[in-house]
Parts: C-alpha cells; structure tokens; sequence
C-alpha cells in the first residue's frame, strides 16, 4: 500500500518532452503529462531568457485554467547565439545552418521553467554556457541522418550522439537537457511538493 502511495501523481507535467519525464523520474516526483497547445513564436526582438521565461508561465497557465487538480510545471528551452534564437530545425538544410553558427564556439541555453498551483506562479530561468569544437559538414549530414536532431531546440542534444561536439559546459547540464533539476526542485519546494518519492518536503509559497 505505502508504494502504491508513493507512485500517485502529485504533478502535472505540461510538456511532451521524454526527457522532462525521464529527468522528474531521475528524482522522485511522480506526475502526468497534460502537454500545453500554446503559440511559441518569439516576440520581435526577445532575448532568449525573457522567451523560455514567458512560455514557460504561459504553459503552466494554459494547462491549470483546464486542469487545477495539481500543481502545473511547465518548461521551455532554447538556443541563443549571435543574438539569434534558435529553435527546432525544420529541414536538413537547417539544422545544417544551426550547426555551422555552433560549431567551434560557446552559445547560450536557457530553460525556463514555471510552477503554478493555489500558491503564486514561481518562476526561473537557467542559462548555460556550452562550448562546441568545430564541426564538419560530413559531421553534420550524417547527425541529421540520425534522426536525433529533429524536435531539438539548436538541432541536437546533449545527452545523446551530440555529446560528442560538447568540449565544455558552464552551468547546468540537465538545463541543456530540457529541466534543470536544483531550480526545478527548489520551486517544487516553494509549492510543496515533495521529491526523493516523499522523502524530501518543501513548504507551500505565501
């Protein structure tokens, strides 16, 4: 019966995202998916940080205006560089692109990330600055072959075959990844809800 109780979802997760899911499983909080349907254009002009923030907030209020059962997480990433945002690549002919404005020099990711229960919205952003070793165009042809890239932010991911162009990371890894996990768990905290599986509780927000 106890593990029973454990397993019972005290989130909601807004987001499609696997790895979300497998990174909320890494520590404890167990959850459902309600994936939010919101428009994610960038605003004219919008820094990188100030976009994942934004959609962040308006995913989490777009899924707890529908379901107010628990408390709503909702995240956002993206790529930024030379000014630009990079989102997810559409063609090999894109991705291609991204990968050249990457290879052999340091970008910027930020994840943003919203909590949103009866307690106020908290929100964070992380950013990372990741470095990339210089990347040839065989390279980049065979990691579209891949089929990796594809519904990555920047056109590739960290934690699988796009390790390899990762020379060095300052900050968050597991932000890169899509959540990062110390600012996650701290507004978890903020609205109470518990991580290790119940074994770590926070207190709810005033």
């Amino acid at each position: 019966m106890a593990v029973q109780e454990e397993q019972r979802p005290v989130l909601r997760l807004a987001s499609a995202s696997p790895r979300r899911r497998q990174l909320l499983d890494l520590i404890g909080v167990p959850h459902v998916v309600t994936p939010a349907d919101i428009d994610e254009a960038p605003l004219a002009n919008e820094p990188g940080a100030e976009y994942v923030t934004r959609l962040a907030r308006e995913k989490a209020m777009a899924v707890r205006g529908r379901l107010a059962d628990l408390p709503v997480l909702a995240a956002d990433t993206t790529v930024h560089v030379d000014g630009h945002i990079l989102e997810k690549p559409q063609s090999e002919q894109d991705c291609i692109r991204m990968l050249s404005l990457l290879s052999g020099r340091r970008h910027q990711v930020y994840t943003g990330i919203c909590v949103l229960s009866d307690a106020a919205p908290a929100v964070r952003c992380a950013g990372t600055e990741v470095e990339f070793r210089a990347i040839s165009r065989a390279e980049m042809q065979a990691y579209w072959a891949s089929g990796e890239p594809q519904g990555k932010a920047g056109a590739y991911a960290i934690q699988g075959l796009g390790a390899v162009f990762v020379a060095g990371i300052v900050g968050s890894y597991t932000g890169v990844m899509g959540l990062p996990l110390f600012e996650t768990a701290e507004l978890l905290r903020l609205h109470g809800v518990a991580v290790w599986h119940g074994a770590l509780r926070g207190g709810v927000a005033r």
